[in-house]
């Protein structure tokens, strides 16, 4: 069965770079057509899809996002990572990994979340 897990520091000062990794097991990320997504959500609030990185290898991201927002993969560690530029109190959430059924369908394996906490 296919499981994700986050991992990376859980607190993070505004300005930074916030820098997270999806490590998958049971099913490879290069495995045809499932995309690879990062969401989160801020206390409080709903779901924000952030991006996505798709079996090939290509980006897609939230318009609210792109400015400060990389995702890439390193496939040799069947992982993939999140970079969120400049952050400020505002990026404070729980930042999940998924992988999207794909066709508007939502997400058939979830990692269980990674609280980020930006604040000096």
């Amino acid at each position: 069965q296919v499981q994700l897990r986050e991992s990376g520091p859980g607190l993070v000062k505004p300005s930074q770079t916030l820098s997270l990794t999806c490590a998958v097991s049971g099913g490879s990320i290069t495995a045809k057509y499932f995309p690879w997504s990062w969401i989160r959500q801020p206390p409080g609030k709903g779901l924000e899809w952030m991006g996505i990185i798709t079996y090939d290898g290509s980006t897609y991201y939230s318009p609210s996002l792109k400015s400060r927002i990389s995702i890439s993969r390193d496939t040799s560690k069947n992982q993939f990572s999140l970079q969120l530029t400049s952050v400020t109190p505002e990026d404070t959430a729980v930042y999940y990994c998924a992988r999207d059924r794909g066709a508007g369908w939502g997400y058939d394996h979830w990692g269980q979340g990674i609280p980020v906490t930006v604040s000096s």
